[in-house]
């Protein structure tokens, strides 16, 4: 067992609480709908980026490479100025939803480095530009753009030519669960001395503004060490955490001033405070010296260090965030002891991935995984959302509108939310998404398969789940419908920590099937409008993937026969079923529970197969292809002959069966094979259920086998799904042939779009109409090996379609899976895909290496496109390189 094994085993049973403190800092609180207190909730605009300096957060802090305690009472990030930005860089910047051309848009340059899933190390890496920062031209440049244009991005504004950058290093070592230590290291990339000033700062989150109650307030002071300990020390007292020291090397500045709005800035009623949140910016940038507490106490601090940089000259600084007081202070406490402890955890968090990384891959792709499992753990935040108190408004401030009692997220008011989760993206999506946390879950299992049980049973939850079973969605709208992905995830975890540990843990999974059956009786009550077992559901995290804006009203009238709702339901009716027979093991109570979710998924595969009795199928046999119908208020039907990932999604719903486990279950066989026997007209167009097929095995699916064939003979076509990059949102057949559809004198349509958006459907900075998904793509890939599990080496497939080459189904998976991997692998002309044609990202020894994980993909050339840190969904590539390393691609994989 590692060093970090032992540490996970010491948190997990509450020996030692290694996960305390952590990155759960975000990127971004402001633009939010949490700070949003307006009258027609505009939350971009309520709390927008030139307020966050200056007004005090309600719910949540941010900052650059911050740590925080899991309750966020007491955090750490860095501050930078390089003499000539017009504000301290304390924050990241990006456009608001309406500035960007498509969408809000981070427009920074930052990368997760490393983590291990204690955060006993973590690396952190940020390019800030030595001159001023572009905030107006960034802005200005992208308004003035339309959505058929590109996004105008940092690199093109000139401030990265002739390497006129820092790179600054950020990194932390525990010395125990309590004991912080930080490395600030700045390096010079351009060709003459540059300046800049490093402020390390601490701070509380603010509690006691508010009118409830927040306990005692804490406090920051300087304090003056013993002789023995040469460096300067803030001091702080809180009411949970008691005191703390942190040591800072040398003997910089101390600055104090209060986490309090500056009203005269921002506006509202004028506090008792003089001091104020942006205090440390007024006197750094403006030398200001009243905005500053002389007396050198307050909430918020921060070590003042000026640095010159010869070029290419790297300097570091040391700090200790530890619960060891000064007069207890070793000498040694920044010096030598610091470096070694800093080394071993290094070298811990070596050995700890050399037990989860393939030792197979190749250094690049082991690199590659490695980001991608550090993004995922910095990805972490806490969040903190109470609906009833953010309705009503706080007793000490203006009471907001009383249309928001009615308004956004009005019906969630039993929801409390103060946890750390993990996020999609912490600058672009701050606030967590159902259905991203349940892919988040997979990759995480590997390195903290607690971690991932415990985000993953939170979301079911009474303080989260809705009373009526509805998991909550995102905070924009807890009420819309993302797909019912929660029970696969669990499943997926489940077994992969089995692997792991060699057993599972059958408690998680008794609690969390008997909480989604809650949820499964919402889907099938609330979605299913007509009682025929075809679910409409909205969009379903696929956005603009549509002809309309499947969340709203149509345009037509009627409703929209889903064919991906449907298929989604199909699945989850499976996911459940196998966790039943998982527990059925061991209690036969189970064995009555999984034929129902067994019957409910012939129901529902029937039902796509006859919508009703006038025969409208969602198949459709001419196409041999799934889609979507329009059901008319006049009671017509038609379908809308779109071909995406809509039509794939069916192909989810396939599950296999052990004959060891059927015949285990006696019971459940018996009805399997009564209803197989007497319900003839409900499984005549399914796979065959009672043919055993590869080791005996027995197959649950949607599609027969020539259905299948028909579905494949188009997703392994490269001139419609099939890219070299992994498989399409859209079908680039629409590139020359958009679906139409005129509706009361207007024109609809769905082009064939690889990359952004020009359609302002969902705010536009998604696009489901042509890019490359992980989440799609990785259920593509697990749903293919599945169907081998069953078919064998003797059923094979064209691949690519028209190229005579003829796979397996595993072979089909493998190679998809190495179309995935390449995106952010290095080709033989050392480029990666994902860098997209910056020369700089591509080339530059100081870029090319470190990979960001986009939200989605070209679907031509596998640039990275979306929120730039969604390692979240899209770090399930560490999952496909860690379960298929020996075709993980690239170069000497």
């Amino acid at each position: 067992m590692t060093a970090e094994e032992k540490r996970l085993q010491q948190s997990e049973r509450r020996i030692a609480h290694w996960k305390r403190w952590g990155p759960y800092l975000s990127e971004r609180a402001w633009g939010t709908v949490r700070e949003d207190y307006s009258d027609g909730g505009t939350a971009w605009e309520y709390l927008p980026h030139d307020q966050a300096r200056s007004k005090a957060y309600r719910w949540n802090e941010d900052g650059i490479a911050g740590i925080c305690d899991r309750h966020q009472h007491i955090c750490f990030a860095l501050a930078l100025w390089n003499g000539r930005d017009p504000i301290l860089k304390e924050r990241i910047f990006g456009l608001t939803g309406n500035e960007g051309n498509h969408g809000e848009d981070v427009k920074e340059y930052y990368y997760y480095l490393d983590s291990t899933p204690t955060h006993s190390y973590m690396r952190y890496l940020y390019k800030y530009p030595q001159a001023a920062f572009p905030y107006a031209e960034l802005v200005h440049g992208n308004h003035s753009r339309d959505r058929n244009a590109p996004e105008l991005e940092l690199i093109n504004t000139g401030v990265f030519d002739d390497d006129r950058y820092f790179d600054v290093f950020v990194d932390y070592a525990k010395g125990s669960s309590e004991d912080i230590l930080i490395r600030i290291t700045a390096a010079n990339r351009g060709p003459v001395p540059a300046e800049v000033d490093l402020l390390p700062t601490l701070w509380f989150r603010n509690t006691w503004s508010w009118g409830r109650s927040g306990g005692a307030k804490p406090n920051l002071r300087q304090e003056v060490p013993p002789s023995q300990v040469s460096c300067a020390v803030i001091e702080l007292d809180e009411s949970i955490y008691g005191r703390r020291a942190l040591y800072c090397e040398g003997a910089p500045t101390l600055l104090f001033t209060e986490n309090e709005t500056n009203h005269a800035r921002v506006g509202g009623a004028v506090g008792e405070s003089i001091y104020f949140k942006d205090g440390i910016n007024d006197h750094v940038v403006h030398g200001a010296q009243h905005a500053i507490n002389p007396d050198r106490v307050g909430t918020k601090a921060s070590a003042h260090y000026h640095l010159t940089l010869a070029p290419g000259e790297t300097r570091s600084i040391r700090l200790r965030f530890t619960d060891c007081l000064p007069h207890d202070a070793s000498a040694s406490i920044l010096s030598q002891e610091f470096d070694e402890i800093f080394d071993l955890r290094r070298r811990e968090a070596d050995e700890f991935y050399e037990t989860v990384i393939p030792a197979d891959l190749s250094d690049d792709n082991r690199s590659v995984m490695r980001q991608a499992l550090g993004g995922l753990l910095w990805s972490k935040q806490f969040y903190h959302y109470v609906v009833e108190q953010w309705l009503e408004g706080d007793p000490s401030q203006l009471p907001p509108p009383i249309e928001r009692l009615s308004g956004r997220n009005h019906e969630w008011g039993h929801l409390y939310n103060a946890d750390v989760i993990s996020m999609p993206d912490k600058w672009e999506y701050p606030w967590y998404a159902a259905w991203d946390l349940a892919f988040h879950c997979v990759p995480l299992a590997l390195v903290d398969s607690e971690f991932a049980k415990e985000q993953l049973t939170l979301m079911t939850r009474e303080w989260y789940m809705h009373p009526n079973g509805q998991l909550p969605a995102y905070e924009w709208a807890l009420g819309d419908v993302n797909p019912p992905v929660h029970a696969w995830a669990a499943w997926r975890v489940y077994k992969i920590e089995k692997r792991r540990r060699g057993h599972g843990d059958r408690t998680f999974l008794q609690k969390i099937f008997h909480k989604l059956l809650l949820n499964f009786t919402w889907w099938v009550n609330r979605k299913d409008s007509e009682g025929n077992n075809i679910f409409q559901g909205g969009f379903l995290g696929l956005d603009n993937i549509g002809v309309f804006d499947r969340s709203a009203p149509l345009p037509t009238g009627g409703q929209i026969e889903q064919a991906d709702g449907t298929g989604w339901m199909a699945m989850y009716s499976l996911n459940l079923l196998a966790i039943a027979m998982e527990l059925a093991r061991e209690d036969p109570a189970y064995e009555d529970v999984a034929s129902k979710f067994w019957e409910h998924f012939v129901y529902i595969a029937h039902a796509i197969n006859d919508v009703s009795h006038d025969g409208v199928q969602m198949w459709d046999e001419e196409d041999g292809f799934f889609y979507d119908v329009l059901h008319m208020p006049s009671g017509s039907h038609f379908p809308l002959r779109i071909r995406s990932l809509v039509g794939l999604i069916p192909l989810f719903a396939v599950e296999t069966i052990e004959p060891e486990v059927v015949e285990r279950l006696p019971g459940f066989k018996r009805r399997m094979d009564w209803f197989i026997d007497n319900r003839p007209d409900l499984t005549q167009n399914l796979a065959c259920m009672r043919t055993p097929g590869r080791s005996e095995r027995r197959l649950l699916s949607m599609v027969n086998r020539d259905r299948l064939r028909n579905i494949l003979k188009f997703m392994l076509d490269e001139k419609e799904f099939l890219s070299p990059y992994g498989i399409r949102s859209v079908s680039r057949h629409h590139l020359e042939h958009p679906y139409k559809l005129a509706v009361n004198g207007d024109e609809h349509r769905v082009d064939y779009e690889p990359a952004e958006s020009t359609t302002g459907l969902f705010g536009g900075n998604s696009n489901w109409r042509g890019p490359i998904w992980f989440p799609v793509n990785y259920l593509l890939i697990e749903s293919l090996q599945k169907f081998h599990y069953y078919f064998g080496d003797n059923f094979k497939v064209e691949c690519p379609t028209g190229s005579g080459q003829m796979m397996t189904l595993w072979d089909v998976a493998t190679d998809i899976s190495r179309r995935l991997a390449r995106i952010f692998q290095r080709d033989a002309d050392g480029r990666r895909p994902v860098h997209g044609g910056v020369d700089k990202f591509q080339s530059d020894p100081h870029w090319r290496d470190w990979v960001l994980f986009y939200e989605y993909f070209h679907g031509d050339n596998g640039a990275g496109i979306g929120a730039s840190h969604q390692t979240g969904w899209t770090g399930l590539v560490a999952k496909l390189m860690q379960q298929s390393p020996e075709h993980a691609g690239g170069l000497g994989s």
